[in-house]
């Protein structure tokens, strides 16, 4: 795959959302840990902590890792369990990363971590090369839509710097990507977690490669710009009523685009048009509102917008009609299989209510060839049809993916049991 930069020399002000991903003990929390440490960013009581948990489960050296192990489960067993999350910050950019476990049961956890992400940092251990689990969190990040994926080769001093295995493990798993459904731009970084080559400051023993080190990278990296130029959308989360004076607004978020006094809507699934007479937020009137924003929105006709419904411009190019039947991809993340014919509890923006499954087929992540299977287990991939009992408005998560994603809810539980994308 060819890889594609986008970088920028200026100071970004937005956040940087970060998820690290791969197999177990290919080193993700040292990495993190050397990233924290090498910026100044840890407090000296954290580190004497470290320092103490250090010699109470380790061989007495400063276990890095420990610095985002910080479950007591965690630490003893010296894997991650839980999505541990940190913020910090170098006076270019705030970052929010997110350390994800590597344990084939806790791939769920991944999901969570890679779903807001910008960048998926994927770690692999360059004496022991790619693993299915590396397959499956870089499957899992290209499905989720992650705009960058960085590949961290890391214990490369465990080879001796030897530049033919990194080139060996690079052009592996950048084949793999390459036949992935959705691609997303890819640089891979030779480095040391433990020794911090090529973390912060360029390695001495890579005079080989002539890339940014990860903090470089991190700090310069511009993610794709926020869906401005996108069609307006307002999933209706509440309608505020005043009697008193017949004040009746519908509240929500809008995604994509812009609203402005006196534009052309749609409310759906109803259908019914109108146009905006007002816009509020903050008990403030304003005269446009952008993408992101939590607005209340009066419409000029005497229409029922309530939750579960969305406003949208007349300017949509996407059809304006609901649906109650998607295909979508899946990640199953419960530990009950799923199964042909089963019934869940849907959640799509603000609507919800019941879908009926029916399974198309599984992903084998190692040759990405689609199976046939009559149930899909804990931490499969697959592609499902669901036929839903409230109509919604549906996109596909590649052309919009505010709109082209839902969860599958167990009923039993309460829990989530699948994420799943529209295809």
């Amino acid at each position: 795959m060819t890889t594609t930069l986008n970088l920028t020399p200026t100071v970004a002000t937005a956040p940087l959302r970060i998820a690290t991903a791969g197999s177990v003990d290919d080193g993700k929390s040292t990495l993190i840990g050397r990233l924290l440490h090498d910026t100044k960013t840890i407090m000296e009581d954290q580190l004497a902590s470290v320092e103490r948990a250090s010699h109470r489960y380790g061989d007495g050296s400063f276990n890095l890792a420990l610095l985002t192990d910080g479950l007591r489960a965690e630490r003893e067993q010296g894997i991650t369990i839980d999505v541990a999350y940190r913020y910090f910050a170098t006076p270019r950019r705030r970052f929010i990363l997110a350390d994800s476990p590597g344990h084939v049961q806790y791939t769920r956890n991944m999901v969570t971590a890679a779903s807001s992400a910008d960048v998926a940092i994927v770690l692999v251990d360059a004496v022991r090369g790619i693993s299915p689990q590396t397959r499956r969190h870089t499957y899992i990040a290209s499905m989720l839509g992650v705009s960058q994926i960085v590949v961290a080769i890391n214990k490369m001093d465990a080879t001796g710097w030897d530049r033919e295995v990194f080139d060996n493990i690079a052009k592996e798993l950048n084949e793999y990507l390459a036949s992935l459904p959705r691609q997303a731009p890819t640089l891979t970084i030779p480095v040391s977690a433990l020794h911090g080559d090529n973390i912060v400051d360029a390695s001495q023993h890579t005079p080989w490669y002539h890339g940014p080190t990860l903090l470089d990278f991190l700090e310069s990296y511009a993610p794709a710009p926020s869906n401005l130029a996108a069609p307006a959308r307002l999933d209706v989360q509440w309608t505020l009523r005043d009697y008193t004076t017949n004040f009746r607004a519908a509240a929500g978020r809008l995604i994509g685009g812009s609203l402005q006094l006196g534009d052309a809507v749609t409310v759906l699934p109803s259908g019914q048009r109108t146009t905006v007479a007002r816009i509020e937020r903050g008990g403030e009137e304003l005269a446009h509102a952008v993408a992101g924003q939590s607005i209340s929105v009066v419409l000029a006709d005497d229409i029922d917008a309530a939750r579960g419904d969305v406003i949208v411009a007349h300017s949509d190019s996407h059809p304006k009609t609901a649906t109650q039947s998607v295909v979508t991809d899946v990640c199953w993340m419960a530990e009950t299989p799923l199964r042909e014919g089963d019934r869940l509890w849907f959640k799509h923006s603000t609507r919800s209510g019941r879908a009926t499954v029916s399974i198309v087929h599984r992903i084998d992540v190692d040759t990405l060839k689609a199976e046939p299977v009559q149930a899909l287990e804990l931490n499969d991939l697959g592609r499902i049809e669901l036929a839903l009992s409230e109509p919604i408005l549906a996109t596909s998560f590649a052309d919009q993916p505010e709109t082209g994603r839902l969860i599958l809810i167990d009923d039993r539980t309460n829990t989530t049991a699948g994420a799943a994308l529209i295809v």
